[in-house]
């Protein structure tokens, strides 16, 4: 069964990053959302946040996974993490949806996963700066904040939410139209019919 979402924590990872696509991740109550680090040791986010890992690279449920996700950090600057390369081909094969977001981009591209997959990053440029063996410049659309193409998701360091929509697309969270009034709700402040028709709801909310 399918029903475990990897987050990938280390020193410096973004925080903040992911949150949106967690929370919508959790909300449903059908995934367990468990925190994997290279061991079961304390890292620090960029924001100062401790975290213990849940659980080891080597403890990975390969088929139990239905998504990893990695944030950006200072971690993809210092180039191919041969473990991480070796992880992503293995949880992609098993049918894994795999999501990056800013740097964590990189990763992906050291998997060679974007190399014929329409996906974005930060910069136009920027996968190719890093990457020497990067053969996808052709199908990165900057313009893009987030990309969904064959189980893979790229996001841009500002595109956490349009990356959280494509989330819950990829694992069916919401059907279309509750997808689209949470996206104008988190990214436009556009509150949802039901929310703006019942006074009542948001004077409570306030109070």
């Amino acid at each position: 069964m399918r029903n475990i979402v990897y987050f990938l924590v280390f020193d410096g990872f973004a925080d903040w990053e992911a949150a949106l696509a967690l929370c919508e991740i959790r909300r449903p109550g059908d995934y367990a959302v468990r925190t994997v680090g290279r061991a079961r040791s304390p890292v620090q986010s960029m924001g100062g946040l401790t975290i213990i890992p849940d659980i080891a690279f080597d403890e990975i449920e390969y088929e139990r996974a239905s998504c990893f996700i990695l944030p950006g950090g200072t971690l993809w600057d210092r180039g191919e993490q041969a473990d991480v390369t070796a992880i992503l081909r293995r949880l992609y094969a098993h049918g894994c949806v795999i999501g990056a977001l800013c740097s964590g981009v990189l990763a992906l591209a050291h998997a060679g996963l974007l190399d014929t997959r329409q996906h974005t990053s930060n910069y136009a440029g920027y996968i190719e700066n890093h990457v020497g063996a990067y053969c996808g410049c052709a199908l990165c659309d900057t313009t893009r904040l987030a990309v969904r193409d064959d189980r893979v998701i790229t996001a841009g360091g500002v595109g956490g939410v349009e990356f959280a929509r494509e989330v819950i697309g990829a694992l069916d969270l919401y059907d279309a139209r509750d997808t689209e009034t949470w996206y104008q709700l988190f990214k436009h402040a556009v509150l949802p019919p039901w929310f703006a028709a019942a006074p009542e709801v948001v004077r409570h909310v306030h109070t």
